[in-house]
């Protein structure tokens, strides 16, 4: 950080800065650096290893796109499985579903959710307080391991390719994550940006498409990820993406505890309809 600004490293090419107010903390834990910063104007910021996580200004579009998506694809979410997602956004967003009977979240490194309580009450507001969560510290690869038919939905809330989330995007991952699913069980995951990170996008369609019917890429503009366009993959051996029913949708999305921000079932239809250039990219 020099001179007041924060340039992430995640692209060689490119950098987004930020403008700081305050460095609210800079810590190290067993598996990587974990800092908390304060833009000027853009609110708090989660970087691990120098790479920009989440926001407290544009987190909504992220949370509500990789939970809402497959939580109403779904006829009746009852377990969900979240792996990653220290820092509660995701979880919160579960909760909000009612049929949702039981939350269990796998992260890595415990002292990025003991922050993220600390410095972004915002983002995960009371979510790690639910008695629904089941909280488990641990690999979220290890844990995939051996499990069948426990989960209705399983959300892949991951950080990029590299240090300890490598293990997320590799085929055994996919193939336990399709073993642990139910019946019309959905799996979706973050697939980084359309435009900086194409390779990822590609090799990740390719390697869900070996254990899952139905797969397919959807997207979100989410201003703190640089790069235009971030993409997500849903994926299911029953429910094929395509056919969700907007009116149902819209049925059920009356039914959510709270409001969103971002998701709403008209979103949900349109999001899945992708500019030529990523289908170039999945061909």
């Amino acid at each position: 950080m020099k001179n007041g600004w924060f340039f992430e490293s995640l692209f060689p090419d490119a950098k987004l800065g930020l403008k700081i107010k305050k460095n609210l903390s800079s810590t190290r834990s067993k598996f990587q650096k974990i800092r908390f910063l304060e833009s000027q104007h853009l609110g708090r910021f989660l970087i691990l290893d120098d790479i920009i996580q989440t926001s407290t200004w544009d987190e909504f579009v992220y949370h509500e796109m990789l939970t809402h998506i497959p939580l109403f694809s779904h006829p009746a979410p009852k377990d969900v499985l979240v792996i990653g997602g220290g820092d509660g956004g995701v979880l919160r967003e579960v909760l909000k579903h009612r049929t949702v009977k039981k939350v269990t979240l796998v992260e890595i490194d415990k002292q990025v959710i003991n922050q993220s309580q600390r410095y972004l009450p915002g983002i995960c507001r009371n979510s790690f307080q639910s008695k629904k969560l089941e909280l488990i510290i641990g690999d979220g690869a290890e844990f995939v391991k051996d499990k069948l038919k426990d989960y209705d939905v399983a959300i892949v809330d991951s950080p990029d390719p590299i240090g300890p989330g490598k293990t997320l995007f590799q085929d055994k991952f996919y193939h336990n994550l399709s073993n642990l699913l139910r019946q019309n069980g959905i799996m979706v995951r973050q697939s980084g940006s359309s435009f900086f990170q194409k390779k990822e996008l590609q090799d990740n369609y390719a390697r869900v498409g070996k254990f899952f019917k139905y797969s397919a890429v959807y997207t979100a503009a989410v201003p703190t990820y640089i790069g235009g366009l971030f993409t997500f993959i849903f994926c299911s051996s029953g429910i094929n993406p395509g056919k969700i029913n907007l009116k149902t949708l819209k049925k059920r999305f009356t039914q959510l505890k709270s409001k969103t921000r971002y998701y709403n079932p008209e979103i949900h239809s349109a999001c899945f309809q992708l500019p030529n250039y990523i289908k170039e990219i999945l061909r």
